[in-house]
């Protein structure tokens, strides 16, 4: 067997250790911190040491155990927890990952900053010690790990039980190869000293002195057994199956007779804290007896490699282009005689639906995911800034393709230490005009129709007009006091734009904000700003649930067929020349209520031949993009359906106004638009059209300004 084959399982598992143990550090009491928490630190510290060591990761295994001694104390009450020291607790977890990190990658892990966080550490030993001086005698670890330094399992206490099992755990493994055998007992000999072992490949047992509980124990061998193969019991719980067979020497010694049989041993102490699987865990005060191992065909959940689910949901993409073309074939057969040929592509088309959902259900999880990173995020730069916050989650359930959830880190990142920044006064300030001294920032995620919507709220001072058009009058921008609030809002993603007075480590060099919201564009969405002075910013992330299938609407420009994304069509409907307005620079709106409108010809957009030229003759579709409403002119609307989205940067180049292509039914490939890219497009051609023709042109232009006073009167 090669050990390397378990190395992936490894990393993910203490990847999500060291998640945990974050999430648990950042909600620690320190004025009271809560024992259960501790010890789900102590063990992810301790379940990332014994992997380590199994897998000869020698420096991630020293820092882990100068880590595991320290907390441990913590965990007794021996070291009296400040917020400095937690901080020190999370600079030693971001020493574990890039650790990890390293190992990953094959590389030998930063010494410098090993011997730093070593020393580090020390210190917090030799106030451990100090404290320990007056209260009781602390056990402070090694100033620093000797290169030659015992394996986790000077850490076990020393032998002080009898030979009947008392402070003994019996561990039993089940159809465990004899490879595998020999390093399960290498690594439980690091955990405490093994008093006798045996058994054949069946049922191998082995009786452990150790103070580590039996969940620890469990959660190291997992690492590279599955759960179903190992049973943990208090040796005096397991004294009825008779005891473990004497160490292997070469042949099996007798089994002891019934005089023989020890009498049953207390239970062993747990480790101090009431961590997992001790005694102090059952209202009784007595260990009990873990639970019989799930057969193999009730594991709840396996591992499988992105690549592996990618590369499944291309196949069903693939299929689902099949069955359409299947689909469009029998539609123009004669119903007549064909009706269990239409009945079964129905039924195909319902399977072919589910199969989909299901599919794309595997690459779905939740935003936790995303808003974990955040209270980190949250803490450290309020303590920079000098600021009070109270950070509020909602929504963390909501469920979020797996590649934009990675996407939308960075861009989200950038927005809640825009809003801790700029957004939340101080303390001070927030007093004197009547509020909490602690800010509050709300990150909240729900499902709307096919998108997600992602905000980050917070009830600050909110944005200042005045100041955001003076700034961008410095700026050399283009603006007038005219400007709706949501058109001066999206001044701060304006490249090199900010407001900042002086340039921090938080902000202020005026980059991020156009980053984001390009980001947010580049995943197929957009952004949207509602602010209210005196009273918070709402800024809103709209992002489609998946990347690679979307409902969409079919429509006909000329003999081509373009495809909307369904969630941005509002109505259709047939424009009339009375609601269509001319402005300067050849631009047209048509009024649909009490709302003018941007017109979008595609056809002049994309320059498609044969199109219909007579804005009355056409179909507008109302439909919107980065929180606008535009008018697409289009000849015909074909029809709705799910199209499988292919990038076309990938296998061609980027298209203004395209932002992917799909294959159709009849094998034809159609662009799937870009509503806010093609109304950009539009301008521009149209802006070329009107300097060419200014010269002859006698047309007189009414600017919206004056239609709408015309309307007025």
């Amino acid at each position: 067997m090669d050990i390397t084959d378990f190395y992936d399982t490894f990393f993910e598992e203490a990847e999500e250790l060291l998640a945990d143990m974050e999430r648990h550090l950042l909600e620690l009491d320190v004025a009271s911190p809560d024992p259960e928490q501790l010890n789900a630190i102590f063990r992810a510290a301790h379940s990332i040491k014994g992997g380590a060591g199994t897998f000869g990761f020698d420096v991630l295994q020293k820092t882990t155990h100068l880590f595991e001694n320290i907390l441990d104390n913590a965990r007794k009450g021996e070291l009296t927890l400040r917020r400095d020291i937690v901080d020190t607790f999370l600079e030693t977890k971001d020493m574990l990952s890039d650790q990890l990190n390293a190992y990953r990658s094959g590389e030998a892990p930063d010494q410098e900053a090993f011997e730093r966080i070593c020393a580090t550490l020390q210190t917090l030993a030799l106030e451990e010690l100090a404290q320990g001086g007056e209260g009781g005698a602390a056990e402070a670890p090694a100033p620093q790990p000797p290169a030659d330094a015992a394996p986790p399992a000077a850490a076990a206490r020393e032998p002080d039980a009898d030979a009947d099992g008392e402070g003994c755990l019996r561990v039993a493994l089940l159809g465990v190869g004899e490879a595998n055998r020999r390093v399960l007992v290498e690594e439980l000999a690091q955990l405490g000293e093994v008093r006798s072992q045996g058994g054949d490949q069946a049922r191998y047992e082995v009786l452990l002195e150790t103070t580590a509980s039996a969940d620890d124990i469990e959660a190291v061998m997992c690492f590279i057994i599955e759960p179903e193969e190992i049973e943990v019991a208090p040796a005096a719980d397991a004294a009825s199956a008779g005891p473990a067979a004497p160490a292997e020497t070469g042949k099996r010694e007798p089994e002891p007779t019934p005089a023989e049989t020890p009498p049953p041993a207390a239970p062993p102490a747990p480790p101090a804290g009431g961590g997992g699987g001790g005694a102090a865990d059952t209202p009784s005060g007595k260990a009990s007896p873990r639970p019989s191992p799930k057969p193999k065909g009730e594991s709840t959940s396996i591992r499988v490699s992105v690549e592996k689910v990618d590369q499944i949901i291309n196949l069903v993409g693939e299929l689902i282009i099949t069955q359409s073309m299947l689909d469009q074939t029998v539609s123009e057969l004669e119903g007549a005689n064909d009706g269990a040929l239409l009945n079964g592509m129905s039924l195909l088309q319902r399977n072919a639906r589910d199969l989909q959902e299901s599919v794309m259900s595997i690459r779905m999880i939740p935003m936790d995911f995303v808003f974990s990173r955040f209270p980190r995020v949250v803490r450290e730069t309020s303590a920079k800034l000098g600021k009070e916050i109270e950070l509020v989650t909602e929504g963390a359930s909501t469920e979020l393709d797996k590649s934009l959830t990675e996407r939308i880190i960075d861009p989200l990142t950038h927005l809640v230490r825009n809003s801790l920044d700029h957004g939340i006064e101080l303390p001070e300030e927030r007093e004197a005009a009547g509020k909490p001294r602690a800010g509050r920032l709300t990150l909240s995620a729900r499902h709307q129709g096919g998108n997600i919507i992602i905000e980050v709220i917070d009830d600050g001072a909110g944005l200042d007009r005045e100041r955001l058009l003076a700034k961008a009058r410095e700026s050399g921008l283009s603006v007038s006091d005219a400007m709706s609030d949501d058109e001066v809002w999206q001044l701060i993603f304006a490249p090199g734009f900010s407001t900042a007075k002086a340039v921090t480590d938080v902000s202020g060099r005026g980059v991020g904000m156009d980053v984001v919201k390009r980001n947010i564009q580049g995943m197929g969405g957009h952004v949207q700003i509602m602010s209210r002075p005196g009273q918070g910013t709402t800024i809103r992330i709209v992002l489609p649930l998946t990347l690679a299938i979307l409902d969409g609407m079919s429509i006909r420009v000329g003999d081509e067929v373009f495809i909307l994304p369904i969630s941005t069509v509002l109505e259709s409907l047939q424009p009339a020349r009375e609601n269509l307005y001319a402005m300067a620079g050849d631009d047209r709106v048509l009024k649909v209520r009490d709302e003018y409108l941007p017109v979008v010809a595609v056809h002049e957009a994309l320059d498609v031949e044969g199109a219909r030229t007579e804005i009355t003759e056409t179909i507008a579709v109302i439909v919107q993009g980065e929180g606008r409403r535009y008018a697409l002119l289009v000849d015909d609307l074909v029809g709705q359906q799910q199209v499988v989205v292919k990038n076309l940067e990938t296998n061609y180049r980027k298209v203004p106004g395209v932002s992917a292509a799909t294959i159709l039914g009849d094998g034809s490939v159609a662009l799937i638009l870009d509503i806010a890219g093609l109304h950009r497009l539009s301008q521009k051609k149209r802006e070329a059209r009107y300097l060419r023709r200014t010269a002859t042109d006698s047309q007189p232009l009414h600017s919206l300004k004056e239609v709408i006073t015309d309307e007025q009167h």
